[in-house]
């Protein structure tokens, strides 16, 4: 494993202290992100459990994010700027927004119509982050599985999720904007504002197809993505063409991060949620470091690790996190 190296999205939002030993044995460093989730803790209190976390064993940063509460009123933009600039003043690397942009069914305007990311609305916020140099990180709509069936998903973990969350699940909810607004609104935005730090997270959720996230990379120089909870896409893929996924990451290892996407919420014992990142950490370094024959629980079939060069490797797991969001670590 590289050491040191950066979990760049997870949500820490227990104070159990097995992750952190498990960080601390690894030589890692968690990046947290605050999301406005109704089954997550506030907005408020998933700061203040990085501050408690960091009391014993100081192994994680945090990004922050701002809710809808006051929409369609004169109140929500101060509300939502009290909110960035709060997180930002207790020490957030960066500032997200979520899905619920576009997904949801009580965020709409005035006329009835869904809400999505390039309302102009939104506009002073993007440009407050790009006049004072904050990045944002963005996961705007779903995986394009999303808006299918079940049984025509391509990997089981989709299936899975869409399954237990059918208010997501797109394919049912006709009404609700496409999966090519939501990635036409996220290319607007990030063409009114070009200065904008962005991640577009989870592959800019076009991953199924790593050349549509190049366009984006070479479109909007100043975007990065992540690779979390995606990169059973990414191996699915490699199974295909090999070669093909492996350039991607070569040509663009200065814009990729590493991250899993857990959620320690409680809902799994300490020493079971340590012991799920371990698990996931060791799996996805054997895919990016080795050329070893894999398999993947979310598809049939085999494919042989990428085996990337070193220097990629640091960035991708360590460098590119620590420039992105301006990490203080050794």
């Amino acid at each position: 494993m590289q050491r040191p190296f950066i979990d760049a999205h997870v949500h820490l939002n227990t104070n159990t202290q097995a992750k952190l030993q498990l960080a601390a044995q690894y030589d890692a460093y968690f990046v947290s992100i605050n999301t406005d989730i109704p089954f997550f803790i506030d907005l408020q209190a998933q700061r203040e459990m990085i501050n408690t976390l960091n009391q014993n064993t100081p192994r994680a940063f945090f990004i922050t994010s701002f809710d809808t509460q006051y929409w369609n009123t004169p109140r929500w933009l101060p509300h939502a700027m009290e909110q960035i600039k709060a997180g930002i003043a207790a020490g957030a690397k960066g500032v997200k927004i979520w899905k619920n942009i576009g997904m949801d069914e009580n965020l709409k305007d005035t006329q009835g119509n869904f809400v999505l990311l390039d309302d102009a609305r939104f506009d002073p916020i993007f440009q407050y982050l790009s006049d004072a140099g904050i990045v944002l990180l963005n996961h705007q709509g779903e995986p394009r599985n999303c808006w299918l069936p079940l049984e025509e998903m391509t990997v089981a973990s989709d299936r899975e999720y869409f399954a237990a969350h059918p208010e997501y699940h797109m394919f049912k909810n006709k009404h609700y904007p496409s999966y090519e607004a939501h990635m036409a609104a996220r290319d607007r935005v990030l063409e009114r504002f070009p200065k904008l730090n962005y991640v577009g997270l989870h592959l800019f959720s076009m991953e199924y197809d790593l050349e549509e996230v190049a366009k984006r990379l070479d479109r909007f120089p100043n975007s990065k993505t992540d690779l979390a909870e995606r990169i059973c896409h990414v191996q699915l893929q490699t199974m295909q063409n090999r070669e093909k996924v492996r350039q991607f990451f070569i040509d663009y290892q200065d814009r990729i991060l590493y991250g899993t996407d857990v959620i320690d919420d409680g809902s799994l014992t300490a020493e079971a949620t340590a012991a799920k990142l371990e698990q996931l950490w060791q799996y996805h370094w054997e895919f990016f470091a080795t050329d070893h024959l894999m398999e993947a629980a979310e598809f049939e079939g085999s494919f042989n690790g990428l085996k990337l060069p070193e220097s990629v490797l640091k960035k991708i797991f360590y460098s590119n996190a620590v420039s992105t969001y301006k990490l203080d670590v050794p």
